[in-house]
């Protein structure tokens, strides 16, 4: 059959791709979906298959490289893939009938694994020595990677004097997200230089699996040391001169015992709902931790139930690889158009061919600026990469090169918006073009989206689609509108009932009340954020006083500079502007800081950021950032490294439990939180901090 041959050829060219030049040129979903459609062709007919077909063989086809081969003492096999919880349940169901089957099923257990999104190695020690690493290539022989691998940082070299006569274990290595970052940074840096130089400037890494398997596979050693490369251990491979623990928790704990690292994130359950469910947490988690994921591994803990499950030519039937959605795909891009935002910015967004990425469909995603469309070289008909990570907007990672049709143009930024028709500009040193026209019909749209918006002014109910249908019927033409809504038009409108407008009108007038950081940051003044909001307010107290301010003072402000002054300053010398301040105050929205002014409380908390999540007793979350800035402190949206404490109330956010766990922050209940307010300092904190 024809198909099944173009599916083979297809796949040992992405394998070269992949295992071989360390430079996919596909998702891992799609080359999953190409493996899957050949599976399913051979199953249909089983006289097609071949001994050397990628079906199989555990790993990548041997492709030609620079290291050396080693063979595998024990094979180390792939597994099979759940790609959904209907897959993951029938293999659950029918590992349970199987082992029921031999009475084994009453004391099974499941160990459930992260599946790291790195490359996966064997290495070896004996007597206690480290003497080997090697990838996994097809299973059956890999490369010599020792060099490479004795340079991560977290490998011991000297297992001991209770280490086995031969030790072999599996493992995943990977580059953790913050030195993907580190290696992205670096390489923008030295193209950079090398361009201003002349020369030719390298790739910028696209993930940290490609550049963590690139960063293994360097020819000089000292390259990939300062790559920042880590490694979990994952299964016993050879052993010799120890006895084999019964199952696969006690060998993973007693593998930690030797000094090699384990993934803390490893639970064994004895109910598949608990499988099911650990699957199902870090599915929403998965961005919760400081290095990617693309899955969890589940396997049958005991080994004697390993043994009566057994395997077939290239994965065990005792585990499974519950596949996460994919972040990454391919599809077509139909077509790059502009949208213009509140300050006039117009941004290329892609129009693609609706496509499952991400635990979604779909069919936008952002291009940036004119300057990314043309270094990442996309054009319309292109087959693209789009990547979606959790609640990140969807973006185009770059173009499959090999699949353009011929005569595509270079896509153009266009002169005039689309919307007014008026001049696109881009001046100087920007990288954004803009819709100098005020009254351009997509920027009233956008200036007023963002004002009722939940981090402005927060109007529940009037989203863009109302907004937009108030705008065409003259209800309103400016944010100071919103406030002498006609509710009696509204009423008259089809679709609007007396509880949507009632709802409205409370919406509305609730938001009177927001602080004045929010309606400083609701007027939509370029440059100036929440943060920077914040820090005026702070400072200057009223809204008279921040819109009378020089410039001059407000880039006094410690976090202001000069940019952000400068952008205030002019908004409030227009005479428009001043107006449309002048009708939000006379409707009575906040003009004055809340809480102490400054120099009210000692600065116990200077230089120190304090991260508030949940609901306290005796403060709003406004009023609890107010205490901790009044005090010198800062109170950020999210936990990191310098996070000095996290203060906890009912109903947290979970990924800020998770962080802070992983950072080693200080978690406080209300009552210690009283405490750092009065004297700066943590419960058990000796007099003075640490």
């Amino acid at each position: 059959m024809l198909r099944v041959e173009e599916l083979r050829e297809e796949i040992r060219r992405h394998d070269q791709a992949y295992y071989g030049d360390d430079s996919p040129t596909i998702p891992d979903a799609d080359y999953d979906e190409l493996l899957r459609e050949l599976r399913t062709l051979e199953s249909q007919h089983p006289d097609l298959v071949t001994p050397d077909s990628p079906t199989q063989a555990p790993g990548s086809a041997t492709v030609p490289t620079p290291f050396a081969p080693v063979t595998h003492g024990v094979p180390m096999m792939s597994l099979d893939n759940a790609m959904d919880f209907a897959e993951l349940r029938a293999w659950g169901e029918r590992t349970h009938r199987r082992l029921e089957a031999e009475g084994l099923h009453t004391r099974v257990r499941y160990t459930c694994e992260l599946k790291i999104d790195g490359l996966a190695v064997s290495i070896r020690w004996e007597n206690g020595r480290y003497v080997r690493a090697a990838t996994r290539g097809d299973g059956r022989t890999g490369e010599d990677v020792t060099a490479n691998v004795a340079v991560i940082r977290d490998l011991p070299h000297d297992l001991g004097a209770g280490a086995p006569e031969v030790l072999e274990v599996r493992g995943e290595i990977y580059m953790s997200l913050e030195s993907f970052d580190r290696l992205v940074q670096r390489t923008l840096e030295e193209n950079r230089e090398a361009e201003a130089a002349g020369r030719k400037p390298r790739p910028v890494p696209v993930n940290p699996r490609n550049a963590g398997a690139g960063s293994l596979r360097q020819k000089d050693s000292s390259v990939t040391a300062g790559r920042g490369l880590s490694w979990w251990c994952y299964q016993l491979g050879e052993l010799v001169g120890a006895e084999e623990p019964p199952g696969h928790a006690a060998a993973l704990e007693w593998m930690g015992s030797l000094g090699l690292p384990v993934n803390p994130e490893t639970r064994t359950f004895g109910d598949l709902e608990e499988v099911y469910g650990f699957c199902a947490h870090w599915e929403e988690h998965r961005h919760d931790l400081p290095y990617e994921i693309d899955g969890v591994v589940v396997k049958v803990d005991d080994l004697a139930s390993r043994a009566v499950l057994g395997a077939t030519a290239r994965a065990p039937r005792w585990a499974i690889a519950y596949k996460l959605p994919p972040e990454e795909r391919t599809t077509v891009l139909r077509d790059i158009q502009v949208s213009v935002g509140r300050t006039g910015r117009a941004t290329p967004f892609a129009v693609l061919e609706p496509v499952f990425v991400g635990g979604s469909t779909v069919g936008m995603a952002t291009l940036h600026n004119e300057d990314q469309v043309a270094h990442k070289d996309v054009r319309p008909g292109d087959t693209v990469v789009v990547r979606k990570a959790g609640d990140v907007i969807p973006e185009v990672v770059g173009p499959v090169s090999e699949l353009r049709p011929d005569g595509l143009e270079p896509w153009v930024f266009p002169k005039e918006c689309p919307s007014c028709g008026g001049p696109l500009v881009r001046l100087e040193g920007e990288v954004d073009h803009r819709c100098t026209n005020e009254d351009c019909p997509a920027r009233r749209l956008a200036r007023i989206s963002h004002f009722a918006s939940r981090g402005a002014m927060d109007i529940d109910g009037l989203g863009e689609r109302q907004i937009q249908h108030f705008l065409d019927l003259g209800l309103i033409s400016d944010v100071a509108d919103i406030y002498t809504l006609d509710l009696e038009a509204v009423r008259a409108l089809d679709g609007y009932g007396d509880r949507a407008v009632s709802n409205l009108a409370a919406a509305i007038e609730a938001s009177k009340d927001r602080p004045l950081a929010n309606l400083l940051f609701g007027l939509n003044i370029t440059h100036l954020g929440p943060t920077g909001a914040q820090l005026l307010v702070e400072q200057l107290r009223t809204l008279e006083a921040i819109r009378n301010a020089s410039v001059e003072e407000m880039a006094a402000i410690d976090g202001i500079g000069p940019v952000i002054a400068s952008s205030v300053h002019e908004f409030f010398a227009r005479q428009g502007k001043r107006e449309l301040v002048d009708r939000l105050v006379r409707a009575g929205v906040t003009t004055e800081a809340e809480g102490p002014e400054p120099g009210e409380f000692e600065p116990v908390l200077e230089g120190r950021s304090v991260v508030v999540t949940g609901t306290l007793e005796g403060y709003s979350r406004d009023e609890a950032a107010a205490a901790i800035v009044a005090r010198g402190g800062r109170s950020p949206g999210s936990v990191s490294g310098s996070t000095y404490a996290l203060v906890v109330g009912e109903s947290p956010g979970a990924s800020k439990l998770t962080k802070a766990e992983r950072h080693g922050v200080p978690v406080l209940d209300e009552a210690a939180f009283e405490q750092l307010l009065a004297t700066g300092e943590l419960p058990g904190e000796p007099p003075g901090g640490p």
